[in-house]
């Protein structure tokens, strides 16, 4: 199995700190657990496939204690799901998720883009239109870059919902986002999902800019209502 690190194989029972020297000084099990993320995002491993615990701790150069401690947190995220005497599997997400996970979002985003609009400083605004403007960017013909245009776009959103100030909301994106992120791929990359999804975040800025608090809730809503239906 490749690994997006070539880590040293186990050799004593510290080897899984020294296998991980230019990583920070987290918790092992969360350096890990980004490892392991990263690749399910990245489609390195399928929804639906088994994860072979020995096989990643082996690798990985750690014992399955850390690996396990990893697993739990990614369950916790609804990207691993745990089966009972059979082990962890990424999660598969069924349409009745996506549309779940969409609904929950087009609320808790919507919302937020009203209080933008209704609170934002002038400089927040720009700070949300120069994002805008490397989305943009990264969508012109001869230089579309579809991980840079789903980079920007996560930025454009979390920025959005930072200058809303609620970290509550803020946390529950966050876990949504990451289920989001399972089918991706499937949406934003549907032939003409890309300029529709451009042409959605100008009408978006357009109200913010306006101060049209309800318009912004709209141009929200349509937003994820359109995504939700690429990713169908």
């Amino acid at each position: 199995m490749n690994c997006s690190l070539q880590l040293k194989p186990m050799q004593a029972k510290t080897s899984a700190l020294a296998a991980l020297p230019s990583l920070s000084p987290r918790a092992l099990y969360e350096e890990v657990a980004e490892l392991l993320r990263q690749r399910i995002f990245k489609r390195e491993m399928e929804p639906g496939s088994w994860i072979d615990e020995l096989k990643l701790a082996q690798a990985y150069g750690i014992s399955r204690t850390p690996l396990r401690e990893a697993l739990k947190v990614l369950a916790a995220e609804g990207l691993v799901t745990m089966k009972v005497r059979r082990g962890a599997y990424v999660t598969e997400v069924s349409a009745t998720d996506m549309a779940d996970v969409y609904h929950l979002l087009s609320l808790l985003e919507s919302d937020a883009a009203g209080v933008v609009a209704q609170k934002a400083s002038a400089s927040e605004l720009a700070e949300l239109q120069n994002l805008h403007a490397e989305l943009e960017a990264s969508a012109l013909p001869g230089v579309v870059n579809a991980d840079q245009f789903f980079a920007i776009n996560e930025r454009f959103h979390m920025r959005l919902l930072a200058i809303a100030n609620n970290r509550w909301r803020d946390q529950m994106v966050a876990d949504l986002r990451k289920v989001m992120k399972l089918n991706r791929h499937n949406s934003l990359l549907k032939s003409g999902r890309m300029q529709e999804s451009l042409s959605e975040h100008q009408a978006l800025m357009a109200a913010l800019e306006k101060r049209d608090v309800a318009l912004s809730v709209q141009k929200m809503q349509a937003h994820f209502a359109n995504g939700l239906e690429a990713a169908a």
